[in-house]
């Protein structure tokens, strides 16, 4: 999934891989990368179990990383239709393993998306950002990656605590792991780090 940056300089004589498109774009591919470090680390025991309070009164972390994915297809769908969308995955059955491919898919998918959306292009295809019927469209752009970034950012800290509240805690290489983002980077083949 990683997006190498390019080292070619633009027409006004400023280095690409210092674009702040080219970060936010490295930042994204970087983002599927710590979905996949909790799923990696994180206990099978862990994915079904029930959340703490009344019964079906939360979501469980498999229904959480389903979420993700489902509404990763939703930004699709509705902002960049012309991009293939994965298969949906049902937040009740499942597997870490199905998650961890389906977020790949959707990720690159997403990423192409913010590439189309972030550029200065005339022709580029990604104009609107739409997250569902509900909310109001708005236009492609730097509110579009830190309102997709933040929402998977979000998820990603109710699954480590969950986690922790349901006596499986995740081992400090994945909570932990997702903080090394000069490690994440290198691990994604950017020949930068983050800046």
């Amino acid at each position: 999934m990683a997006r190498r940056a390019s080292s070619s300089t633009n027409a006004a004589g400023s280095d690409e891989t210092n674009s702040v498109e080219t970060v936010l774009l490295e930042t994204y591919a970087v983002n599927d990368a710590m979905n996949q470090l909790l799923l990696k680390h994180l206990d099978p025991l862990a994915w079904r179990a029930e959340p703490p309070g009344p019964r079906r009164n939360g979501r469980t972390i498999g229904a959480i990383f389903a979420h993700l994915h489902n509404s990763r297809l939703v930004w699709l769908k509705n902002s960049a239709s012309h991009l293939k969308c994965p298969a949906r995955l049902d937040p009740d059955r499942c597997t870490m393993k199905q998650a961890a491919a389906a977020h790949k898919k959707s990720a690159k998918q997403c990423l192409r998306m913010l590439t189309e959306a972030l550029s200065s292009e005339a022709k580029r295809r990604v104009t609107k950002f739409s997250r569902g019927s509900w909310v109001p469209v708005w236009p492609a752009g730097g509110a579009m990656f830190a309102y997709v970034f933040s929402h998977e950012a979000h998820h990603r800290g109710q699954v480590i605590m969950l986690a922790h509240q349901l006596g499986y805690r995740l081992p400090p290489a994945a909570w932990g792991g997702i903080w090394q983002w000069n490690k994440l980077w290198k691990e994604q083949g950017f020949k930068t780090r983050p800046r």
